[in-house]
C-alpha cells in the first residue's frame, strides 16, 4: 500500500513535499503552511495512512522559520490512533528541522502539534451546555467566514465574570480548558458552581476565534489578523469576532476576566498580569497577586517563577485584551498561559501536557475564584 499524508479535513495543516522509501523505512519531508494572510505558522495537523507496522521518519523542513523557533527544542509532537487519546512521538530539533519518528499499530494516525479540539467537538460542547438548568446561550453574531460565534451564560449573581479563549486558535488546550470550567460550572451538586452561580454572572465565549481554529491557523483569523492585537479598536472587517465580544462586554460589565492561551517555549503555566495600564490601582494589584498565589498553592500545575517581562508604569499595551479590559473596568484580568510542551516541575512522559490536564486546571481556576469573588 502506499503512504499517503493528509490533512483536508478540521484544523488540518501540512504540504507534503515527498514521501520516499530509504533503507531504514519511508521519509516525509513535509511544511507546515502560513496561515492565511499572515506570515504566522506552526500548528499542523495531519493524517498518516497505510503505514501499520513500518518506520516512518516525518522531517518539517520549515520548523526553523516558524513563529516561535525557540519552542521547538524539548518538544514532543502529539499522536494518536483513535484521536482521543493522544500521546507523545520521538520527536526532536536541529538544524531547523522538526523531526518525527513513528511506527504506528494501525493504517490510520493523526498527528498533531498539541491534542486538536476541533469546531466539531466545540459545537458539541455548545449543544451539551445550551441545554443544561440555568445556562443560557447567545450567538453574538458571525465571523468572516459565516461560522457562528458562541457565548454561554451561567448564574445570575451580581459580579461580572468574563471567561474566553483560543484567540490564537492553534491554542487549542485553551479550549479543553473551557471544556473543564463548563463541566464544573453546569454541576449542580458541585459545591464551587454553586457559590459562583450565586455571587455572578458568568459569561464564557468558548472560541473566539472559529475561522482560524477550521482552517489550522496557529494565530489568526480568516483574514490574517492576530486577534489579541485589536482590542483598543476592533473593526468589523478585520475582527469582527473581538468587536463582538467586547460590545457584550460594555453591556454588561467586567468585574474579573481571564484570557486561556497556550505558550510555545515556557515548559510550565502561568498567568500575566496588567501591570503598566494607565490607571492601574493598588486593589486591582492585590487581587491579582491573591489570585495568582492562591492558584499556586491549590495546584502543582501552576506556578510563578516563570512567564513573561512585566511592562513597565504606562507601558501596557492596550491592544491586548488583559490590559484593555483592566484599563477600560477597573477589572481584575488576567491571561492564562498553558505549555505545548510539558510542565517541567511534574512532567508526564507519555502524554505531556494534556487535554486532561488543561481540564483539571480550568477547575482548580474555579475553585480560587469562587474563594475570592466576594471582594473582586
Amino acid at each position: 500500500m502506499t503512504i499517503n499524508i493528509s490533512s483536508g479535513f478540521d484544523s488540518g495543516n501540512i504540504r507534503v513535499l515527498s514521501i520516499t522509501h530509504t533503507p531504514a523505512g519511508v521519509r516525509a519531508d513535509l511544511e507546515i503552511v502560513t496561515d492565511h494572510q499572515s506570515d504566522f505558522y506552526q500548528w499542523f495537523h495531519f493524517r498518516l495512512s497505510n503505514a501499520a507496522g513500518r518506520a516512518v521518519e516525518v522531517r518539517i523542513l520549515n520548523a526553523g522559520g516558524s513563529a516561535y523557533p525557540d519552542g521547538w527544542a524539548g518538544y514532543s509532537a502529539r499522536m494518536s490512533e483513535d484521536r482521543d487519546n493522544w500521546v507523545q512521538a520521538d520527536t526532536s530539533y536541529a538544524d531547523g528541522i522538526l523531526t518525527i519518528r513513528l511506527e504506528p499499530d494501525s493504517n490510520a494516525l493523526w498527528i498533531a502539534y498539541f491534542a486538536p479540539y476541533s469546531m466539531e467537538r466545540h459545537h458539541d460542547l455548545i449543544a451539551w451546555a445550551a441545554t443544561q438548568p440555568g445556562v443560557d446561550h447567545r450567538e453574538l453574531g458571525l465571523t468572516l467566514d459565516g461560522q457562528p460565534l458562541d457565548m454561554l451564560t451561567i448564574g445570575d449573581g451580581p459580579k461580572q465574570v468574563w471567561l474566553y479563549a483560543r484567540q490564537h486558535p492553534g491554542e487549542t488546550m485553551a479550549e479543553w480548558w473551557m471544556e473543564g470550567a463548563l463541566e464544573r460550572l453546569c454541576d449542580e451538586e458541585d459545591a464551587v458552581a454553586r457559590l459562583l452561580r450565586q455571587k455572578a454572572t458568568i459569561h464564557i465565549i468558548p472560541n473566539m476565534n472559529p475561522d482560524g481554529s477550521r482552517r489550522g491557523h496557529l494565530r489568526t483569523n480568516a483574514v490574517g489578523v492576530n486577534l489579541n492585537r485589536e482590542w483598543h479598536e476592533p473593526t468589523a472587517e478585520r475582527s469582527p469576532e473581538v468587536l463582538m465580544a467586547r460590545n457584550a462586554m460594555d453591556d454588561t460589565g467586567v468585574d474579573f476576566a481571564m484570557d486561556v492561551h497556550g505558550d510555545e517555549a515556557i515548559p510550565a503555566v502561568f498567568i500575566a498580569g496588567f501591570e503598566g495600564i494607565p490607571s492601574i490601582t493598588d486593589r486591582q494589584v492585590a487581587l491579582y497577586h491573591r489570585y495568582r498565589d492562591t492558584l499556586a498553592t491549590r495546584t502543582p500545575d501552576f506556578q510563578t517563577r516563570l512567564g513573561y517581562p512585566v511592562a513597565g508604569a504606562g507601558k501596557a499595551n492596550l491592544s491586548m485584551s488583559t490590559n484593555q479590559l483592566a484599563e477600560r473596568f477597573g477589572a481584575v484580568a488576567m491571561t492564562l498561559e498553558m505549555p505545548f510542551k510539558d510542565n517541567d516541575d511534574l512532567p508526564d512522559a507519555d502524554f505531556g501536557w494534556s487535554p486532561a490536564r488543561s481540564i483539571q486546571l480550568a477547575k482548580d481556576c474555579l475553585a480560587v475564584l469562587a474563594e475570592m469573588i466576594e471582594d473582586i
